[in-house]
C-alpha cells in the first residue's frame, strides 16, 4: 500500500489493517517500509516470516532489536549508500539465534542486481517455506 512518509504513525495503522484483511504468508519491508515492519513486529501486529530488505529501522530507532521467536531474514547491498551493511548487522545480531538470517549482497540500495538475478525471489520463497 502507498505510504505518506511524513507520518510513520499512520503509516504502521495502514499496514496493520492491511496485514488483517490479507493475512500475508511473508511480510516485506524495503528501506523506510524496513522501519514500518519492525514497529510491527515490536507492537505484535505481525508475527510471522519477515523480509527486511535494506531496511531503515535503526535510523527510525536507533536501539531497536528483532523480537524473539520470529523469523527475520535480511538483505542488505555492500554498496549502500544510503543505509549502512552495518545497521543490517546489528539489528540481525538480535533477535531468536536460528530464526534471523543477514544476506550481504553485492548490489545498492535498491538491490537491482539481486532482482535481475532472481536470487530475491528465491529467498522469499526460501522464507515462506518456513511457515509450512
Amino acid at each position: 500500500p502507498e505510504m505518506d512518509t511524513r507520518d510513520f504513525a499512520s503509516c504502521v495503522a495502514r499496514h496493520a489493517r492491511e496485514i488483517e484483511a490479507f493475512l500475508p504468508d511473508v511480510l516485506v519491508g524495503s528501506s523506510f517500509g524496513g522501519a514500518v515492519v519492525l514497529e510491527l513486529l515490536h507492537c505484535g501486529t505481525w508475527r510471522g516470516p519477515t523480509l527486511l530488505l535494506a531496511q531503515a529501522g535503526l535510523r527510525r530507532n536507533p536501539h531497536a532489536t528483532l523480537p524473539d521467536g520470529v523469523s527475520v531474514w535480511l538483505v542488505h547491498g555492500t554498496s549502500d549508500d544510503v543505509i549502512e551493511v552495518g545497521d543490517s548487522r546489528r539489528l540481525a545480531c538480535s533477535g531468536t539465534p536460528g530464526r534471523v538470517r543477514l544476506f550481504e549482497v553485492e548490489d545498492d540500495h535498491s538491490l537491482h542486481a539481486t532482482v535481475a538475478s532472481g536470487r530475491l525471489v528465491e529467498i522469499v520463497r526460501e522464507l515462506a517455506a518456513e511457515r509450512r
